[in-house]
């Protein structure tokens, strides 16, 4: 008899008591800062607030596992001096974890609750300025009721951060799944661990598991990677469509995915009029094309906003006073690769590309440190001989632009407000 959705609901906590998720070590706090997306304060300003400065920003990460995002969002604000975090979990073994870390790091800015994310509404109404929920939705026995409980409560204007696992890049992992559960019967936890790493190291060449090179979290050691990709209770996956009907359904429209790049079919596809008829598609169509055609996405990571709030795109409102930043990159490093190959290399979508770079695209990231508008780095091109007119220089930084945002390294934050 299958368990009922109530007894689901249990296996899924007791899953998480146990095995905590991803394996973290407080300690390591003191030697580095996970990063990633979604929840990166600039992804935030960017893709959420349409370019706004962040201000005193209130956040809440629903689901929040062994820490990653609510650390990670937490001490970036810590380094604004503004802002706070509320984190959510159902696992007291999670949420102890992620406490130690923000004790490692002295934050004060980020307070721990444990619960669902189904009860926000009622234990945590807020509002909030964004809602992180990162890998849960798919664990959920109705993941459009989790949504909607994140939705209720974001504040006007607000948006949130989302992961979803995606289909065809897990390829193998289903029926991996349905093979343990068959052999485990009614076993233990450790049983099933030993069982499910017994039976990795006997798998045919032929598994689609084996042959998938885009999971490791089998292959990594640790006992909660190996639960949480093979023997979790319950989990599913999701195309492009579904994620964008998921939205529509509960009133949202997507912000961006990120990185937006790896959604271009015109990338894996090297026929020009391939790539020219995949390119007049509609924008959805051209997303879902694009994941077909990769095979390659794991998961999904984006930014939904409600379907009447929201800034426009930060691309959109450029202007003189737009403050290009720079993501977890330091200008004269990138400048230097920039000056040297005249390309940048990146693996997107599984294709290792190389993408030429437009005309003074280094001199141009040299100047980049998230403080200087574009108005102020057209004025110090000129100084140093640049005779750019102001349309010349904004049409060669729409091209950099081009080049670096679909790739999630470059970001545009609204200069008419202080980012602190």
């Amino acid at each position: 008899m299958s368990p009922t959705d109530e007894e689901r609901d249990g296996q899924v906590r007791a899953q998480y008591e146990a095995y905590p998720y991803p394996a973290r070590d407080p300690a390591e706090e003191a030697e580095r800062l996970i990063v990633g997306s979604p929840s990166h304060l600039l992804e935030i300003e960017h893709y959420v607030r349409g370019g706004r400065a962040a201000g005193d920003l209130r956040a809440l990460v629903a689901g929040g596992g062994t820490g990653d995002g609510a650390i990670m969002l937490a001490q970036q604000l810590a380094q604004r001096g503004r802002g706070h975090v509320t984190y959510v979990d159902i696992s007291a073994a999670s949420l102890a974890i992620a406490r130690e870390r923000a004790k490692v790091r002295g934050l004060g800015n980020i307070e721990f609750h444990q619960g669902s994310l189904l009860d926000l509404p009622r234990l945590f109404p807020g509002p909030y300025d964004y809602v992180d929920c990162c890998g849960v939705l798919h664990h959920l026995e109705d993941p459009a009721a989790g949504l909607a409980a994140l939705t209720a409560v974001l504040g006007d204007g607000g948006g949130l951060g989302l992961m979803l696992y995606g289909t065809l890049g897990r390829t193998g992992v289903y029926p991996l799944q349905s093979a343990l559960r068959r052999l485990a019967g009614d076993a233990g936890d450790g049983e099933r661990v030993a069982l499910a790493r017994q039976l990795l190291a006997a798998l045919p060449e032929s598994n689609w598991l084996r042959r998938n090179p885009l999971l490791n979290d089998h292959l990594r050691g640790d006992d909660a990677g190996l639960y949480d990709l093979l023997l979790h209770p319950r989990d599913r996956a999701y195309l492009v469509p579904e994620i964008l009907a998921l939205l529509r359904d509960a009133g949202l429209r997507l912000a961006g995915f990120v990185p937006d790049l790896q959604y271009d079919p015109a990338i894996y596809v090297e026929d020009a009029a391939l790539a020219a008829r995949a390119g007049a598609l509609p924008p959805e169509q051209r997303a879902a094309l694009a994941e077909e055609l990769s095979g390659a996405m794991k998961s999904h990571v984006f930014y939904a906003v409600r379907g009447k709030d929201g800034w426009a795109p930060a691309e959109s409102r450029l202007a003189p006073s737009s403050v290009p930043v720079l993501k977890d990159m330091e200008p004269a490093a990138l400048a230097a690769r920039l000056a040297r190959s005249g390309s940048i290399a990146a693996t997107v979508g599984g294709r290792a590309l190389r993408l030429p770079a437009p005309e003074g695209a280094a001199a141009l990231v040299a100047l980049i440190d998230g403080r200087l508008s574009l108005r102020q780095i057209h004025g110090r091109l000129r100084a140093a001989g640049e005779r750019l007119s102001w349309e010349a220089f904004a049409e060669r930084f729409r091209a950099l632009l081009a080049l670096l945002l679909p790739l999630n390294l470059l970001l545009l934050r609204d200069g008419c407000r202080p980012a602190a």
